[in-house]
C-alpha cells in the first residue's frame, strides 16, 4: 500500500481507533511517527508506546488512553501537509484552546511541542495539533 501522507495516515488511525473505542491501534514504523508518539505520551494524550517486529514489518503499537469512557484525545488533525507546509516562526506559533491543547512542531532541535519551542524561541513547522 502507498501513502502519500504516513503522518496524516497515522492520526486518522489514531481518531478512527479512538471512535471505535479501541485500546491499542498498530501503526507501520518511521522515525518520524515514533517520535510524534513519544511527544503524544509525554503529554498524557496516549497510555504507552511499544516497537514490534523487524526490519519492512515493523509497527508502532500505541495504547491508547481513556478517562471515564471518553477518550483523551479530543480532537486531532493534521497541520503541515505534502502540498501545503505550514512553518512558523516563534511568536506565530499556534495556541490551542488557551494552551490546554498542544501542537506538534518540528524544529531544528527535534519534535516538540509548541510551549517547548516557544521556551527555547524557535519556529519550525506545525505538524499537527492536539486537543
Amino acid at each position: 500500500m502507498s501513502f502519500n501522507d504516513p503522518v496524516a495516515d497515522m492520526l486518522t488511525r489514531i481518531r478512527n481507533a479512538q471512535s471505535a473505542r479501541k485500546f491499542n491501534v498498530e501503526i507501520p514504523y518511521s522515525k518520524l511517527k515514533a517520535s510524534i508518539s513519544e511527544v503524544l505520551l509525554s503529554e498524557g494524550y496516549i497510555k504507552s508506546i511499544d516497537s514490534k517486529g523487524e526490519g519492512t514489518k515493523k509497527m508502532i503499537a500505541i495504547e491508547l488512553k481513556y478517562f471515564e469512557g471518553k477518550p483523551v484525545i479530543d480532537f486531532i488533525d493534521r497541520v503541515s501537509r505534502p502540498g501545503l507546509r505550514a512553518y512558523k516562526p516563534k511568536n506565530d506559533l499556534p495556541n490551542i484552546l488557551g494552551g490546554l491543547g498542544c501542537a506538534i512542531v518540528s524544529t531544528s532541535q527535534g519534535l516538540m511541542t509548541d510551549r517547548e519551542a516557544r521556551q527555547k524561541g524557535i519556529g519550525g513547522e506545525v505538524l499537527c495539533v492536539i486537543s
